[in-house]
């Protein structure tokens, strides 16, 4: 396999990329503009509202009545409506209850009981807020869970192409051997044993490096799944491209200790504070469940004008004698109904914090599990480093024990396959490493 014009592929290039323009990335966009939107339309209960109400009677020539009445009512984030309005009567049979000509007013509705401290639209929107805040949160997951994904495909790519060219390598040596085993054989130096020897060993490695590079083709073309272009097309993981093997190499990163990604995932895990963000949300539930243990008791009083209203004609005599004013109550005598929804209410709250312990229990325990494996990984590495390095050792002193004739090719293609061998598991203890380190953070939600 030849990689002409190599260009190394960062893992950050990588992430980049997947963060702008991956599919899934953008849906996570799209949770937190749904939930915008939310807000925008919870907020529609509060525009004021202009209403009219006309009608007119003639019959047999004659006015019978008519009527009309524009208002405008302006709800507040207050128990309390605003309202305005003018009336226009003429005709010859009106009802006694209505003002001939033209009267206007202005007044206000209370809520005194129910409805007094939250109503539906007042919780509407402070849920629609909380909902904005957890979509945030669970953009964040996605996210999260997305580039968790992506770094362990990533190193698996890395960990095949570190392994293919491995197999490279030891494939070159082992050409390069048996031509001069050949030689030496023709030269009367070698036997004809060493010659198969030395050929076996060859083909040994010519299979193992075409199943590297199968192994390295899926890798990549599981890495496609992540690119996408900015026209929101998928395109192939470029031939020339090649994994950041130095990054790759660096296994012995310093890992904070457990309890800072303890005190991480309470203060900013997305999965903690998306179930917080519902249990606030159960709490306004609560709160307006509540007032349904509450009467009905609201309060309309208006100041009643002839013709438009004029403030600068107002005074204490005039609101005595120009009013009108009421109230309406209505209370159910058992109030079954209020109280079985006050306690639904209660008992999803108390659902939802049990939920919470659990999920808190379930990511402490995480942590510990990937952070107490990616610090035994780390030492395995330090070891098996270690033992590479003498492997390698015994392999070149082997090999001028054979140059020097003390020794055979059965014994160097020994000392080379184990080399292979701790090279191998180098790689795969690399590749745990990396995905044991990156889960502490996937799981703490700070990717």
């Amino acid at each position: 396999m030849c990689f002409a014009q190599q260009s190394i592929y960062t893992i950050d290039a990588f992430l980049t990329s997947i963060k702008t323009n991956h599919p899934v990335a953008k849906q996570a966009n799209i949770i937190v503009n749904k939930a915008s939107a939310e807000i925008q339309s919870a907020k529609g209960s509060f525009d004021p509202l202009l209403e009219l109400d006309a009608l007119q009677k003639t019959f047999d020539g004659k006015n019978y009545y008519q009527y009309s009445s524009p208002e405008l009512k302006i709800p507040t984030s207050l128990p309390l409506d605003i309202k305005t309005g003018i009336e226009t009567n003429d005709g010859l049979y009106l009802n006694p209850e209505y003002s001939k000509g033209k009267s206007s007013y202005i007044g206000v509705e209370i809520a005194l009981a129910k409805g007094f401290m939250i109503d539906k639209r007042r919780a509407a929107l402070q849920q629609a807020k909380i909902l904005f805040n957890q979509s945030e949160q669970e953009k964040r997951i996605v996210i999260n869970n997305l580039l968790f994904e992506a770094y362990n495909d990533y190193w698996q790519w890395t960990g095949a192409f570190k392994q293919y060219k491995i197999y490279n390598k030891f494939l070159e040596n082992a050409t390069t051997r048996l031509r001069l085993i050949k030689l030496g054989f023709i030269n009367g130096e070698r036997s004809e044993m060493d010659t198969i020897e030395a050929y076996n060993q060859l083909n040994s490695y010519q299979l193992l490096e075409t199943e590297a590079l199968l192994k390295l083709k899926s890798c990549g073309f599981q890495l496609s799944t992540y690119l996408w272009d900015e026209q929101e097309k998928p395109y192939l993981l470029p031939e020339s491209y090649i994994p950041d093997t130095l990054l790759f190499a660096s296994q012995l990163d310093l890992i904070e200790p457990v309890d800072y990604f303890l005190t991480q995932s309470n203060n900013k895990s997305p999965f903690i504070k998306s179930y917080e963000s519902k249990i606030e949300s159960l709490n306004i539930e609560k709160k307006l469940k509540f007032q349904n243990l509450l009467p009905y008791f609201n309060v309309k009083a208006n100041v009643l004008s002839k013709g438009y209203y004029e403030p600068k004609k107002m005074d204490g005599a005039y609101f005595e004698k120009n009013y009108k004013w009421g109230f309406d109550f209505k209370m159910p005598l058992l109030f079954r109904e209020g109280r079985g929804e006050y306690s639904k209410a209660k008992l999803k709250i108390k659902e939802a914090n049990l939920e919470l312990a659990y999920k808190k229990c379930q990511i402490e325990n995480k942590i510990r599990y990937y952070h107490t494996e990616s610090n035994l990984l780390q030492q395995q590495l330090n070891t098996m480093l270690s033992i590479y390095s003498n492997s390698v050792l015994l392999l070149k002193n082997e090999e001028l024990k054979f140059a020097q004739g003390e020794s055979t090719l059965f014994l160097i293609n020994s000392r080379e396959n184990k080399v292979l061998e701790v090279a191998q598991k180098q790689i795969d203890l690399t590749v745990k490493y990396k995905k044991a380190k990156y889960a502490v953070d996937w799981v703490a939600g700070l990717l």
